[in-house]
């Protein structure tokens, strides 16, 4: 009887990983430690002379991102050295991560940095460091808390527009007659541009002397058909002329969530007995409701943007009614001057969105696993 070979443990045929030597981790990272050194003295000796604390240091910004592209080289030759053959895999992600770096974090270091300078581009003193005193400000702003009480009333109707779009994509995905031509004549305002809209509706279509919509109301019985004149007409002449334009964009994705939601699921609900409120409620809705919530962040995401139409129709008013954040910031870099003013607002306009956004994302997943 001849000998069998002992079967090999199936852990015996994993593949190695190659394992950096003591001596090559202790190169890398001797060789991240000091090209980090070095790159936070070049920004250190820019910020000081850029504050006035010190003489030396550039003319411009330019070396801080030479060191940075040194340091980027760096930091990836000391992964192989000290991770191996998983930091040659790193290697495939860096560029990622250090384009991510330059073009988010280094912007929005850079931002907090103006927005603590009093930098209004028509003195000649120039910038200088000022602290607080822009948010100090800002608290004292009243435009600016009118603006964000308009985003709110803005963000609020995308729930609206939700719902009108929501019944366009279930008119669109029945069984009806010139069902494409229809899909496509609702499509036509989503390829416009916002700007083109403010010009062609509220510049013409709403215009107070002889627009069309003018012209009818008068011929109705409004004696005044001023769409731009009272603080909430001219809100919702706004919204109703954005909702013009992005209705379409809910509308295409409820629609494709729709086409793509199994019919035999409602089949089987006809076959229950549930008539067609019962069938939207308990069967089409909870289905449709991850594909709801992700078009409405990404909606309230743009409607947090809003300023094109705003700018170009009403320019904030009447008297700031219609401003938004985006177009009185836009009001204050262009009409004050004001970099500093204008990047502080931005940058706190910007942490309330990242806190409104992270709200919103843990709500609706349990609202979603309550539904589901």
């Amino acid at each position: 009887m001849q000998n069998s070979a002992p079967v090999t443990d199936d852990l015996h045929h994993q593949p190695a990983v190659a394992r950096a030597p003591a001596r090559r981790k202790t190169v890398g990272r001797a060789l991240v430690a000091l090209a980090s050194l070095g790159f936070l003295l070049v920004l250190l000796v820019q910020i000081l002379h850029t504050t006035g604390a010190t003489a030396a240091g550039f003319s411009d910004w330019r070396p801080i991102l030479i060191a940075y592209l040194i340091w980027a080289v760096a930091f990836a030759i000391a992964q192989v050295l000290i991770r191996g053959e998983r930091g040659q895999r790193a290697l495939f992600l860096l560029p990622a991560v250090f384009f991510t770096i330059a073009v988010v974090i280094f912007p929005t270091i850079f931002g907090i940095y103006i927005a603590s300078l009093d930098w209004n581009l028509s003195s000649v003193e120039g910038p200088r460091f000022s602290g607080f005193d822009n948010l100090v400000g800002m608290f004292n702003d009243t435009y600016y808390w009118n603006a964000l009480g308009n985003m709110c009333f803005y963000a609020v109707a995308v729930l609206g527009e939700y719902a009108i779009a929501f019944g366009l994509a279930l008119l669109l995905s029945a069984e009806i007659r010139a069902r494409k031509f229809f899909r496509i004549v609702f499509l036509l305002p989503m390829m416009l541009s916002p700007v083109a809209v403010s010009w062609m509706i509220g510049k013409s279509l709403l215009e107070f002397r002889f627009g069309p919509a003018a012209t009818l109301a008068r011929y109705l019985g409004w004696e005044n058909p001023a769409f731009f004149a009272s603080p909430w007409m001219a809100r919702l002449s706004i919204q109703a002329m954005d909702a013009w334009v992005s209705i379409p964009f809910i509308m295409i994705i409820l629609l494709a969530g729709l086409q793509a939601m199994p019919r035999e699921v409602q089949e089987a609900a006809k076959v229950d007995g549930a008539n067609g409120w019962q069938s939207f409620r308990h069967v089409t809705f909870p289905i449709m409701l991850p594909v709801s919530i992700t078009v409405l962040i990404i909606r309230i995401i743009f409607k947090l943007k809003l300023a094109d139409i705003v700018i170009n129709v009403t320019a904030g008013g009447p008297g700031g009614a219609t401003d938004t954040v985006s177009s009185f910031i836009y009001r204050v870099y262009r009409d004050r001057s004001n970099v500093g003013y204008g990047t502080a607002l931005a940058m706190v306009y910007l942490a309330l969105i990242i806190v409104l956004l992270t709200l919103l994302l843990r709500l609706s997943k349990r609202w979603t696993q309550k539904v589901i």
